[in-house]
């Protein structure tokens, strides 16, 4: 019995989702999109509303974001797709800590045993996966915006970078839209020809009631982050949301070339976040 045991215990390893989250726009979020290359060994392995990305190195996969806890599954999926196995992910990078993109990264944690990543800020939202009273979103007296809890939580520091082979994804702390907000930033190469990679974290200003983005500072911060985001080496742009960097028009033009590959694109996605503050502002009173 005991060896019937460890043998069960040594088995493979498979994904067990959490319970799906429940929000208006979860459903559509979630649609199922065909994985692609972005460039090189970036691809990217998300849904219709919420990027998911594996950088594949040379001695294993790192996963950026996981999408909502339903979303686990048409990622795992995804990445078999391409051709790669899931337990091969050795870090698990999170752009903030919001039930939209680290809901399914507990299920890819337990299956992959693989260390996650994000901000100092964030590290204890993760873990507990309830939002932080300072959280723009955050309800009090509410599970509103929770998610399942995260182990193994390392912070990386502002600038410093995770390392898996010879591949280093740099984080630089974006805060605003959360605190402990993280852009992502990596070199990406194929046929001797290497771009940067900017995975710029949300910067839109969205808010439970009652939330002032002027009040709290929350404003200011993002005005610093979007002008340090704008002035980033920045090839390619990705971002949490597809629609920040117009992902499904670019995938249209794919025979045309890489659409991807943008000189400004961090620029103007800096320019347009500043642009819904602004809006944000004046709703405010302020």
């Amino acid at each position: 019995m005991p060896s019937l045991f460890l043998l069960a215990a040594c088995g493979p390893r498979e994904l067990e989702p959490d319970a799906a989250y429940v929000c208006d726009r979860c459903e559509d979020w979630n649609e199922p999109i065909e994985a692609f290359r972005v460039h090189g060994k970036t691809w990217y392995v998300g849904t219709n509303g919420l990027s998911s990305l594996l950088v594949e190195t040379d001695a294993g996969l790192i996963l950026i974001d996981g999408g909502l806890a339903q979303s686990a599954e048409l990622i795992d999926a995804s990445i078999r797709e391409l051709g790669f196995d899931p337990l091969d992910i050795k870090a698990i990078l999170v752009s903030h800590a919001h039930f939209d993109h680290a809901g399914g990264v507990a299920a890819f944690q337990r299956m992959t045993r693989a260390d996650v990543y994000t901000s100092e800020a964030g590290v204890e939202t993760l873990t507990s996966g309830r939002l932080s009273e300072g959280d723009p979103q955050y309800v009090a007296d509410s599970d509103a915006g929770s998610f399942p809890a995260i182990e193994n939580v390392a912070a990386v520091g502002d600038g410093e970078s995770v390392a898996v082979g010879s591949t280093n994804v740099r984080a630089i702390y974006t805060p605003g839209h959360t605190a402990g907000s993280v852009t992502w930033t990596w070199e990406s190469c194929a046929m001797n020809t290497c771009y940067d990679v900017v995975y710029a974290d949300s910067l839109t200003a969205v808010s439970a009631p009652g939330f002032s983005f002027g009040a709290s500072g929350a404003a200011d911060r993002m005005i610093e982050s979007a002008g340090i985001i704008a002035d980033l080496d920045c090839d390619i742009l990705l971002s949490p949301h597809p629609f920040f960097f117009g992902m499904h028009d670019k995938l249209e033009r794919r025979e045309e070339g890489n659409p991807f590959v943008g000189e400004f694109g961090c620029v103007f996605y800096a320019e347009t976040v500043l642009g819904w503050l602004e809006q944000r502002l004046d709703a405010e009173g302020r």
